[in-house]
């Protein structure tokens, strides 16, 4: 089993957030809180009233960028410590430069698996199944 997280999914079609989605329910990540916007100004709005544990977007989506999403929360002292990934179909050495250097922690290119899904997330928060205790009789709560 592995830990549960609260993800912003961002992108402009709801069909690939909901196939987003169902790759993360296939890569262990089931029991997380899923969160949507279909751009970067939603997503700001979300990130304004939940407690998010990382935010995956899109590039290419009307209003604002995933890439000016990131720069926005890279400005914010609230947001700044979220990882973000970002999962396109842009593939140029350029853009992705670009992403990482404006402090994305990641970049999935479309189509994914969810093994590529589940490396990511456990190389940037740092989960494993064998960090996880599933014994939870040991709580007084």
């Amino acid at each position: 089993m592995i830990m549960a997280f609260s993800i912003l999914i961002v992108d402009d079609s709801k069909p690939m957030r909901s196939v987003i989605k169902k790759t993360f329910r296939a890569a262990g990540y089931g029991g997380s809180d899923f969160h949507e916007a279909a751009n970067g100004l939603e997503a700001l709005e979300r990130l304004q009233t939940n407690w998010l544990d990382i935010v995956i977007t899109d590039y290419t989506m009307p209003e604002m960028n995933g890439l000016a999403l990131l720069q926005a929360m890279k400005q914010d002292e609230l947001f700044r410590t979220i990882p973000v990934v970002v999962i396109t179909t842009e593939g140029s050495r350029q853009r992705i430069d670009q992403f990482m250097e404006s402090g994305a922690a990641g970049y999935i290119k479309k189509p994914f698996t969810p093994e590529q899904v589940r490396d990511m997330i456990t190389s940037i928060l740092g989960e494993s199944d064998e960090d996880v205790d599933t014994d939870n009789d040991d709580f007084d709560f």
